[in-house]
This record gives C-alpha cells, structure tokens and sequence, in this order.
C-alpha cells in the first residue's frame, strides 16, 4: 500500500487519530450535500426507523433525525473517531454504536430504510454487509447507498450485487452530487 493511500485510508477509509478527526471535518462538509440527496430519495417519513451504516461524522444522522422526528434513527460506523464527532453533533437523538456493516448489532427486521454513503466501498466484505443490512430491515423497506464522484466507487455490477444480496427492483438514480443505488428489500 502506498503512503499517499494509507493517509487516505486513516484520514477517510477507516478514520484514526489526529488524521481520522481531520478527515471527519472534511467529510462533515464534502457529504452534506449527498446526504441530504439520499434521504431525500428515501421519502423519510416522521415515524420511520432508519439505519445509516458508516455514519462518519454524523451529518447524515443529523439529518434523518429532522426527517424521522417521531421515529427511531441508528447508525455503526467502525471508527472511534468518527463516533465520537457523531456523537457531539447529535447528542441523545440517536442510537449510534461502533461496529461493523458485515455485524450489525440489530435484531432482524427492525428499520424502514437504510442508507449508506460513500462507506461501501471500503467494507472489508461488501456482500456480508448489505446482506446484514437485508437482514435488518422489514419487508418491502428501501436501502440507499450513496456515492460521491470522490468515492472510487463504480456503478458497474452495483445492481447484481444488490440483486445477489437479496434486494429488488435494484436502480441507479444519478444526481449532481453523485450517484445512488437504490433497492427494496422483498
């Protein structure tokens, strides 16, 4: 692995110590604007429960908490770092917990929708978390994972492998902030 990568991957990837607190600032305002895209093509409803997987620093769980005001809002992310920020900027208003997408540590079908954005491509095994992520929400909820054109995430096969996770009816949806899969859970 390259230095330049391995920086990258403690400031954004898997944020860790003084690079892992800097890399959540940056992400807090380069995502805010993808995050707010996704929830909005996830239709939040005030009563809904919502699971964000790689919640990073929280903006998007801000957000869904607005939007599922009367509801239940959860996120795991794998960073300490990143928990923490999470944590500070959103207080009590949400279940946020340390771990990983490929064990999320949910009672099955539990949400409404869930998200994820640009996380995915750096789960240490993609298929296992959105099949945990299929395995928590209820029948005929909605997943999204977003991506910003930073990601290095390809839209190429996101739909089989939805489809191979057990989603259907797998989209693509494009947007100025990136792009979005978007799937329902049968």
């Amino acid at each position: 692995m390259s230095v330049v990568r391995g920086i990258l991957l403690r400031m954004f990837g898997r944020p860790k110590g003084a690079l892992g607190k800097l890399g959540g600032i940056v992400m807090a305002r380069t995502n805010h604007e993808c995050a707010a895209w996704v929830i909005d093509l996830l239709d939040i409803q005030p009563n809904d429960k919502v699971l964000e997987v790689g919640f990073g620093p929280g903006v998007g769980i801000q957000l869904l908490v607005r939007s599922a005001s009367t509801g239940y809002v959860a996120g795991v992310d794998p960073s300490e770092e990143m928990l923490a920020q999470a944590t500070a900027r959103n207080a009590t208003a949400a279940d946020l917990r340390r771990g990983s997408a490929e064990s999320l540590p949910f009672a099955d079908n539990v949400f409404d929708k869930a998200l994820a954005i640009n996380s995915m491509q750096i789960w240490p095994d993609a298929m296992a978390g959105l099949r945990e992520m299929r395995r928590v929400l209820k029948a005929g909820a909605k997943i999204a994972l977003g991506f910003t054109p930073y990601s290095g995430q390809p839209k190429t096969g996101l739909t089989e492998t939805l489809v191979a996770a057990g989603f259907m009816d797998p989209q693509i949806v494009e947007g100025g902030q990136g792009f979005c899969a978007v799937a329902t859970r049968p």
